[in-house]
This record gives C-alpha cells, sequence and structure tokens, in this order.
C-alpha cells in the first residue's frame, strides 16, 4: 500500500480542529497510532472518538504547546509509552487580523508564544527520540504569509517566517542523524476559524463575504483541510524520503499567479 504508516507513532499538535484535525485522520487511515496533542479537550476528544470509530488508533492529550515543561511532558509520555516517536506534526496555531500600528504587544506576544514558540518546544522534545533511532520525520504548518505580504496580518506574518526558517535549520542540523524536517505553506482554507471570523466581523454578509475571500484564490475558491492533509501524508510517509529542507505551497495559484 502506497503512504502506508503501520507500526509508526504520530504526534500531531492541533489535532482538535481544522487542518490538524485532517491531518490526524488521513495519517490514522495509512495505519499510524495517532497521538492528538490540543488545549481544547472536548475537541481533542471528539477527534479521537471519529478515528476510533473508523477502527483507527488514536490517542488524546490536553497540552498547551506554548509551555515547555507542558509541552515535553506530553512528549515524553508519547515517546516512553510507545518506545519510539516517529513522525511530529506542528499544526497548532492562531491567527491575527491587524497591521503593525494596530497591533498590540499582547497580540504581537499571543502569537509568538503560540505560533512560534509552541513548535520549538514540540520540536525540541521530540527531536531526542528521533535521534536515539537515527529516525524521524517533522512537518510544520507555515503559510503562503511566510514568503508574500498578505494584507492585515502583520503578528501572523512574522509567526509564519519564523516557522519557515526553523524548518530550514532543523533540516540542516539533523539531515544526518535521518531527520526530515519540511513544512507546508496553505493558501486561503476553509475551517472553523474561517467560519467564526466571518460571523464575528460580517454578521449578515457572511456568504458575500466568504464568496469575496475565495476569490483571492486564482483557482476560485478556499483549500479544503483533507487537501492540506493528502500533501501531509505525503511529506510524513516514507515516500517522501529524498524529500527534506523544503517549503511547500499549497495556495490555488495564489503565489505565483496573483502577482
Amino acid at each position: 500500500m502506497k503512504f502506508d504508516l503501520s507500526g509508526k507513532i504520530a504526534v500531531v499538535t492541533g489535532g482538535g480542529s481544522g487542518i490538524g484535525k485532517a491531518i490526524a485522520i488521513q495519517l490514522a487511515q495509512q495505519g499510524a497510532q495517532v497521538c492528538l496533542i490540543d488545549l481544547n479537550k472536548e475537541a481533542v476528544e471528539a477527534t479521537a472518538h471519529l478515528i476510533h470509530q473508523s477502527k483507527n488508533l488514536a490517542k488524546p492529550y490536553v497540552c498547551n504547546v506554548t509551555s515547555q515543561k507542558e509541552t515535553t511532558d506530553v512528549i515524553n509520555q508519547i515517546g516512553n509509552d510507545f518506545n519510539t516517536l516517529n513522525i511530529l506534526v506542528n499544526s497548532a496555531g492562531i491567527s491575527h487580523i491587524g497591521k503593525l500600528e494596530n497591533t498590540s504587544e499582547t497580540d504581537f506576544d499571543k502569537l509568538y508564544h503560540v505560533n512560534v514558540k509552541g513548535v520549538y518546544n514540540s520540536m525540541r522534545a521530540a527531536i531526542p527520540f528521533m535521534k536515539k533511532q537515527k529516525q524521524g520525520v517533522i512537518l510544520n504548518l507555515a503559510s503562503v504569509a511566510a514568503t508574500v505580504g498578505v494584507g492585515e496580518r502583520f503578528a501572523y506574518s512574522m509567526t509564519k517566517g519564523a516557522v519557515l526558517s526553523m524548518t530550514l535549520s532543523v533540516a540542516k542540523d539533523y539531515v544526518k542523524e535521518g531527520i526530515r524536517c519540511n513544512c507546508i505553506s496553505p493558501g486561503r482554507v476553509h475551517t472553523p476559524f474561517v467560519d467564526g471570523f466571518l460571523k464575528a466581523n460580517y454578521p449578515g454578509k457572511e456568504e458575500e463575504m466568504f464568496e469575496k475571500l475565495s476569490k483571492t484564490q486564482p483557482i476560485g475558491r478556499m483549500g479544503k483541510p483533507e487537501e492540506i492533509a493528502s500533501l501531509a501524508l505525503y511529506l510524513c510517509s516514507d515516500e517522501a524520503g529524498f524529500v527534506t529542507g523544503t517549503d511547500y505551497p499549497i495556495d490555488g495559484g495564489f503565489i505565483r499567479l496573483n502577482t
């Protein structure tokens, strides 16, 4: 079977919803034991239950990835319980709308702690297990905002640029130890965040604004979490064994066809 992950232990942060949830489901469908990390207990348990209903393996963990101790303790527990850790997907993240001048220090710090420090904490905890077994895959979720200017995404772009840079650094530093590290840069993807944003900011005009946002992708629509998950599955599989230190845009033509 192509993309067979049988026997692999995969950790997915942000596995309770959106892209993280979709990635966790696809990895489990291909045979991985998926360990779901999320701050939202109800959401992460619901995703685990959904995976179990399909006769696949999943275990939920409630964790705040901004805390190094909490993240290290949970990932150590996973690595010790299963005696290995093969795959780490860093999908936990938050968004923010705002230019530099209307981005508060509080918002800036919050974005940094979740989107940057959270990725750092998870990778730092997972690397020792991967070094010991001379094998491992790390996949980070960046964004098109890491490499092109996106309006009113100052703090968010800062964090995703950092994710891209950390990805390249880790790939370089650990390539000789059998560890691959890549990132994915989605364009606009239809997740619960989008629906919540439209409801909060454009009450009564949700459909109109959804259509407007969809058309910012040359392909004419937003991406689906499952489409991002399919690329993640490839990059986490042995079929991508020759791939490391690379950022993969998946954006409906946003980067190349809008210029």
